[in-house]
């Protein structure tokens, strides 16, 4: 089943899902994140808030930064897209991850089998492409499962049952781990019935539903991390304030007083909140 091509299975069972159709649906599903990240960027004005914020931290910078911008930006790709560092759980992290690289790897050895290979049957279509797309279905179904039994907030720490849903906040991860869990159940049946439909239906709802859900949410995060981290290497820092190290010496020098009320270091606060996992809100 892992090294077969169900796409190309699929157009020899049926006579009206030819790859014509197939590509087109491909086609029509990223026009729809597109159309709907527009559409979600003009109703938030989420690009009017991220020039305007800019701008006025402008007003606050200490130095010229831009010849930082090329690292900054390479540093916000390694660190918050690749590896999702702001993630300070390991376990969410680790979920996050498994989703993330899931759905990439299923989304495109999808896109691979429907345009390279849609009617290469058998051995025609090399083996590693199907195997990288169950891969994918099953990362993301795992990742995607852990989050939602284990690791959501209302479920973790509020005590919420897993099959509490908000249709407007669970939209994305349920259209997302609905479009996994059905290709799995289709590729496994072989076959062109019930599990097909549910997967078709729960792709159009994950890629059609951008404007509702919070798919287009993973475009922002990356550049909220960009600008955050141009205002930190310009000096306006959000306007946060510059807290020194209170052990070096020229604090020390600074401050004299620093020392006569903490001692030469900081006093030992034991392990806090660090003693266990932040489950309490």
């Amino acid at each position: 089943m892992i090294t077969t091509n169900p796409f190309a299975e699929l157009t020899a069972v049926s006579n009206y899902i030819t790859p014509s159709v197939m590509q087109w649906f491909v086609v029509l599903m990223v026009a729809f994140v597109i159309i709907g990240t527009i559409l979600d960027v003009m109703h938030k004005k989420s690009a009017k808030y991220f020039y305007e914020y800019e701008e006025k931290m402008k007003r606050y910078a200490k130095r010229d930064a831009s010849s930082q911008n090329a690292s900054l930006l390479a540093q916000t790709i390694t660190s918050e897209v690749l590896t999702s560092s702001e993630f300070s759980n390991p376990k969410r992290r680790m979920s996050h991850l498994l989703t993330m690289y899931g759905f990439i790897l299923f989304a495109v050895t999808t896109a691979i089998m429907i345009f390279a290979y849609p009617e290469a049957r058998g051995d025609a279509t090399p083996s590693i492409w199907p195997l990288l797309w169950h891969l994918g279905a099953l990362m993301l179904c795992i990742g995607g499962y852990w989050f939602w039994f284990a690791i959501r907030v209302d479920v973790f720490s509020e005590g919420h049952k897993w099959y509490e849903i908000d249709p407007k906040e669970d939209m994305f991860v349920l259209s997302l781990l609905f479009t996994g869990t059905f290709a799995l159940l289709w590729s496994l049946t072989n076959g062109y019935g019930l599990f097909f439909v549910l997967f078709v239906l729960s792709a159009i709802a994950l890629f059609a539903g951008v404007y509702w859900s919070k798919f287009a949410h993973m475009f922002f995060k990356p550049a909220a991390a960009y600008q955050k981290k141009k205002f930190w290497a310009d000096g306006s820092r959000e306007r946060l304030p510059d807290v020194p190290d209170l052990t070096s010496a020229e604090t020390k020098e600074r401050f004299p007083d620093i020392p006569k009320y903490m001692g030469e270091n900081p006093p030992n606060m034991g392990d806090g909140i660090r003693r266990e996992p932040p489950n309490h809100y």
